[in-house]
């Protein structure tokens, strides 16, 4: 039986020092076919891939998300922000998703692929829940990227509430927006390569 490791609290985590995220010169926003195709070739050089997806949030009872409206994709030196309300940048990231041999690593991804194939009309190769792995190793408690971070570095990652709940589905993305996504898709990334799975 795998030993039993408790995950932090949100004091505790609060004391550590900050977790060094990735500045806009590092985030790519991808909202043309030219865009796409160039972050495309870009990220087949890499074997593996943080991964997130956010949607705008639906705020009345009954109200059907449409989303995923942006898909992150980072490796260790960069990421990458698609937007999806442009054609050929949905087609793209759909062919991303659907490429094997390369994992997509990320964290509370049950809906994520639910949403992705109705909007993208593809299933995701290689999708990794880290979750998953924190729970083979005897973290009981559901692992979010904060705990993991936390966990792995002993560092704290910044998540702006305000960034998390606007609207991903906004033709402008705000410089917080771009921020807040591509950090979800990199810290994803450095906790895979922490955990030494690949």
């Amino acid at each position: 039986m795998s030993p039993r490791h408790t995950t932090p609290d949100k004091d505790a985590i609060a004391l550590l020092p900050l977790f060094e995220r990735l500045g806009l010169d590092r985030i790519t926003l991808v909202s043309s076919g030219t865009q796409a195709e160039q972050a495309h070739a870009q990220l087949l050089q890499a074997g593996a891939w943080g991964f997130d997806t956010e949607s705008k949030p639906t705020f009345r009872v009954g109200e059907a998300s449409d989303g995923p409206h942006i898909l992150q994709l980072a490796t260790a030196e960069r990421a990458w922000v698609f937007q999806l309300h442009d054609p050929q940048c949905r087609s793209v990231a759909a062919t991303l998703l659907a490429q094997p041999g390369i994992v997509k690593a990320g964290f509370g991804l049950g809906d994520d692929r639910k949403r992705i194939i109705q909007k993208l009309g593809i299933e995701p190769q290689g999708i990794l829940e880290l979750n998953t792995i924190f729970h083979q190793r005897g973290y009981r408690k559901d692992m979010g990227v904060k705990g993991a971070v936390a966990v792995l570095f002993n560092q704290r990652f910044m998540k702006s509430k305000k960034a998390a709940t606007s609207n991903w589905a906004n033709e402008r993305l705000s410089e917080s927006q771009l921020v807040y996504a591509a950090n979800d898709a990199y810290a994803a990334l450095r906790v895979w390569q922490a955990l030494g799975t690949g």
